[in-house]
């Protein structure tokens, strides 16, 4: 009788046995089918995340970021264990428990999935296998990629601790608004720092690994609020929290920088200008795009604020100025459609919508802003983030647009977007009226540098970054005209010319393939005999083609090469007034190493860059410091500094050109427009037609060059000067960085001998000369200097041509500048058909 029985449980046993076993073969021969070719998990322990690359000012504020995934690396032991708990509660309440998976939480999913027959299929998967899909594994659902997940989960498990996975979860994990990782969703939403979150903003954090999209806090703010609470009540349920906090924690309501609530981090950073800019250009292609945008790179840049913000206000200065003189209203070239000015909510929504620069500040910020209505006297507006007040109505009257030729109506309509400021009294600062502006479309850039170091310290490469991103200062080609000539006076200088060399100045023709160029002098007047000083202080044309003749264009285009104006010079003569292209950038580079006596000078935005570790990758200043660590230098001494930089120039010729470059603004084409505490030595140049303005200048400690012109070049007028438009922002610039960084006289070099010259003759004249033509040259030591000898570079000088006569004056014309100072420039001459570059 028990026979039977005990042979049908034993069969049932065998055959339960036969089930398992083959169900364990199975398993195993899916794992192992699936265990193969695995990416391997062991690279995680190395892992590096793509981080914020930030960029620094001198004083270690944050001035710009870039990344293209928006994370802040924080080590797991740097992250509260509050913010811990809220992910753990929302994600993997066993986090601390499981091998990698957790097979009740996956159970119940598959009898959900089951039940709702596939319509309701949720994931199980843990902190773990999330961390093995976004790293290794692609995010697809299916049964294969949950297998692998499942097999890699187990195997990171023995490699890394809880604590070194959770690190990875929480910095690579996607929390919406382009934030990856908690600690920039905690700046994102909060502007806070990690340690400062309270329990339900950490809730609030949590709740967005489900699907950020669906849990945006304006547009489903009640979703996320329903989620939130759900997340503080498992936190209160697994014990991280007391039953009194999460009840005064679910009464919370829900805040963050996108309902207004908190001011955004990007309002603590300046607006993304052309300096930050450049330097991502430029880091860009040093390490590679990958490695700055991605690298958490810290770069502490050369910028000094203060002085940036004064080049970029003295150069929209200028530029509206000379804007404000054409008389001609272009506006921003946007406007509303009549269904946008029905209410104020509707217009304000779509001005905001409008993509117009909001960068801009000159004489106070510019308002972006809508017409609303146009009358015979004045003009209503709706102000971009201002609220009209009775003291401060929104009005334009009539007055306001005298510089303009026509009307409100016939110049203005409805809805157009335009820019405005307030205009103020200047003795109180109180309010006048709401003044229109617009962005000039003659544009320009600036540039100003240690002469020493290279670092450059303020650069402005257009009216507004927002309104166009191409950078004049470094990226612009254009003419330099006269501001070249310095390098034809340099390489005769060197190949034993002085300053008192006599060179022709009269008429030349010149065949060229282009026909025959008779090129002529700014004032239209030839002057015969004339010393080198007088022609650079006089911006001669004729002496300056003279001299690149008698030194040979070879030899100047050597000269250009070496200082980095150009790559590679063409040795066409025409090039000797400055008709080859160049950036502002190099040529404030080149003036550096006149001013610091002749040695190389390597321009730099960047100080230092550190890689994620604090590790610096690269450092400009590769001097030496002999004693920095020496405790017995005196309080009276500084450390000694020894410089290693290469000489491009000898240093009495840096010298004899600063001199004469010091003439120029004393007495030459910048007198006038240059007036500062300190010895100033420049060259202004205008091209043909003055297509191109320029003024590049420098103190014993700072170089800075401004060029003005059209991106489409085209003549700006007669009364467009490099002295009288560059001039007046060079001067803004250097009154405030005179005071700041001060300026000795130049440097005398060892190896000079001075002896008085007769700066119209060049003759030599008595020790104890004095008066307005009597200057002080330096002669190199040992040399015995010959007076009398002239050159023509060639080129006869006829008797057919009316020469200047001693007691004449230049024909020159006063002007004034937009500061209200006087200049005297010269009357234009006519190039012919060739862009020869070089007039004043």
């Amino acid at each position: 009788m028990l026979r039977p029985i005990t042979t049908f449980l034993g069969t049932i046993f065998s055959l339960v046995t036969l089930v398992v076993v083959v169900i364990a073969l199975s398993i195993g021969a899916v794992f192992h089918i699936y265990g193969k070719d695995l990416p391997s998990h062991e690279s995680l322990a190395n892992y590096t995340p793509p981080t914020i690359s930030r960029i620094y000012s001198g004083e270690g504020r944050i001035i710009d970021e870039f990344s293209r995934e928006r994370r802040l690396f924080t080590p797991a032991e740097d992250i509260p264990d509050l913010v811990k708990q809220a992910f753990i509660s929302a994600e993997d309440k066993n986090f601390y428990s499981h091998a990698g998976y957790d097979a009740r939480g996956i159970a119940a999913a598959v009898v959900e999935a089951v039940r709702s027959r596939g319509r309701n299929v949720r994931g199980a998967s843990t902190i773990t296998q999330q961390v093995m899909k976004n790293f290794l594994l692609s995010g697809d659902r299916r049964i294969e990629r949950k297998i692998k997940e499942i097999i890699l989960a187990t195997r990171i498990e023995e490699t890394l601790s809880k604590e070194d996975i959770l690190e990875l979860y929480m910095n690579e994990i996607f929390l919406g608004q382009n934030s990856y990782g908690v600690t920039a969703a905690a700046q994102t939403y909060f502007n806070k720092p990690l340690r400062e979150l309270a329990p339900h903003e950490a809730a609030f954090l949590a709740s967005m690994p489900k699907a950020p999209s669906d849990y945006h806090p304006v547009r489903e703010s009640e979703r996320l609020l329903t989620r939130r609470n759900f997340v503080l009540k498992e936190m209160y349920e697994n014990g991280y929290i007391d039953e009194a906090r999460y009840e005064s924690e679910v009464e919370q309501p829900l805040r963050s920088v996108q309902n207004g609530d908190f001011e955004p981090f990007s309002a603590q950073l300046p607006p993304r200008d052309y300096f930050t800019d450049e330097i991502r250009r430029q880091l860009s292609q040093d390490f590679g795009e990958g490695e700055f945008f991605s690298g958490g790179l810290a770069v502490r840049a050369t910028i000094d604020r203060e002085l940036q913000d004064i080049a970029a206000e003295a150069l929209r200065e200028q530029l509206e100025v000379y804007d404000r003189g054409t008389g001609r209203w272009r506006g921003t070239g946007k406007t509303l459609p009549a269904e946008a000015l029905e209410s104020e909510e509707t217009w304000r929504a779509a001005l905001a919508d409008t993509k117009v620069a909001r960068d801009i500040k000159l004489d106070g910020t510019w308002y972006p802003a809508v017409i609303l209505e146009i009358g015979d006297q004045q003009m209503r507006l709706g102000i971009e983030g201002v609220e009209e007040t009775e003291a401060e109505p929104h009005v334009v009257p009539r007055e306001d647009i005298a510089w303009l030729p026509g009307n409100f109506q016939e110049t203005f309509e409805r809805g157009e977007i335009v820019h405005v400021r307030r205009m103020t009294a200047d003795s109180d600062g109180s309010f006048i009226r709401w003044t229109l502006r617009q962005v000039p479309q003659v544009q320009g850039g600036f540039v100003a540098m240690d002469v020493n170091t290279g670092r450059v310290l303020a650069m402005q490469g257009g009216f507004s970054y927002q309104h166009s991103v191409f950078n004049r200062a470094t990226q612009a080609k254009r003419q330099p005209g006269s501001s070249f000539k310095p390098f034809v006076y340099a390489a005769a200088l060197d190949s034993g010319y002085t300053p008192a060399t006599i060179v022709v100045d009269a008429p030349i023709e010149i065949n060229t393939p282009q026909g025959l160029w008779r090129p002529k002098n700014s004032s239209n007047k030839f002057y015969g005999p004339t010393p080198l000083r007088t022609g650079i202080e006089q911006s001669r044309n004729l002496m300056t083609i003279r001299l690149a003749e008698e030194v040979g264009m070879e030899t100047v285009a050597n000269y250009a090469e070496k200082f980095g104006v150009y790559d590679d010079m063409k040795p066409f003569l025409a090039n000797s007034l400055g008709s080859e292209e160049t950036t502002l950038y190099n040529m404030v580079a080149a003036y550096s190493m006149f001013a610091n006596g002749g040695e190389r000078v390597r321009p730099t935005l960047v100080d230092r860059v550190q890689d994620r570790y604090g590790r610096t990758v690269y450092r400009h200043d590769a001097r030496d410091c002999t004693d920095c660590n020496d405790p017995g230098i005196p309080r009276s001494r500084s450390p000694r500094i020894v410089s290693n930089r290469e000489r491009v120039m000898d240093p009495v010729t840096a010298y004899q050109l600063t001199s004469m470059m010091q003439g120029v603004v004393d007495r030459g084409t910048a007198r006038g427009a240059i007036n500062l505490p300190v010895p100033i030595a420049g060259k202004t140049g205008t091209t043909n037609d003055a297509r191109d303005v320029w003024f590049v200048g420098f103190s014993s400690t700072i170089a800075a060059g401004c060029y003005i012109g059209y991106d489409q070049p085209r003549g700006m007028g007669r009364s467009a000067y490099g002295s009288s438009m560059c001039g007046p922002v060079f001067q803004a610039f250097m009154e405030k960085a005179i005071e700041k960084y001060g300026g000795t006289d130049f440097k005398v070099p060892e190896g000079c001998d001075f002896i008085n010259i007769d700066r119209y003759s060049g003759s030599r004249l008595p020790d104890g000369a004095s008066g307005s033509n009597v200057v002080s040259e330096c002669f190199r030591e040992g040399e015995d200097p010959l007076f009398g000898i002239m050159f023509d570079g060639g080129y006869a000088m006829g008797g057919d041509f009316d020469l200047f006569q001693a007691g004449e004056t230049e024909q020159v014309r006063e002007v004034t500048t937009s500061t209200g100072d006087k200049a005297q420039v010269g009357q234009k001459s006519s190039f012919g058909n060739m862009s020869s570059g070089g007039l004043y």
